[in-house]
């Protein structure tokens, strides 16, 4: 992830405690970005497999599209403008969303990555 969307977020970390990051809305979105969207893609690609609604790609595996739905946990452009949108003052929760938006696209990049390493060998 790019030091700049860490840097752009705007995110006051000296106010920010483990507590409140271990809140329910953090550790919801934390959770929604790394496991939901891994499931939801992963779950619905397999279906749609099965089915015989779509095929998986030549040269590729189970693994690598796994790999491939952790990374759609990567998405902190569109979330950090809606958090922004949903708290127009500095609020403490505009931090800690901000925070666990970064934090939930950070583990769904390096989950992803080494998922696809190891998913090279078929």
């Amino acid at each position: 992830m790019p030091l700049f969307a860490f840097v752009n977020a705007g995110v006051d970390i000296t106010q920010i405690s483990f507590s409140q990051m271990s809140g329910p809305v953090p550790l919801g979105i934390i959770l929604g970005l790394f496991a939901g969207k891994q499931l939801g893609v992963f779950g619905f690609s397999w279906v749609a497999i099965k089915l015989k609604l779509a095929k998986l790609p030549e040269e590729s595996n189970w693994k690598q599209l796994y790999g491939v739905s952790i990374l759609t946990g990567i998405g902190f452009t569109m979330s950090l403008f809606i958090v922004s949108l949903a708290f127009e003052d500095d609020s403490i929760f505009q931090y800690t969303d901000k925070l666990a938006i970064l934090v939930g696209s950070f583990i769904s990049g390096v989950m992803g990555y080494l998922i696809l390493k190891m998913g090279k060998n078929k």
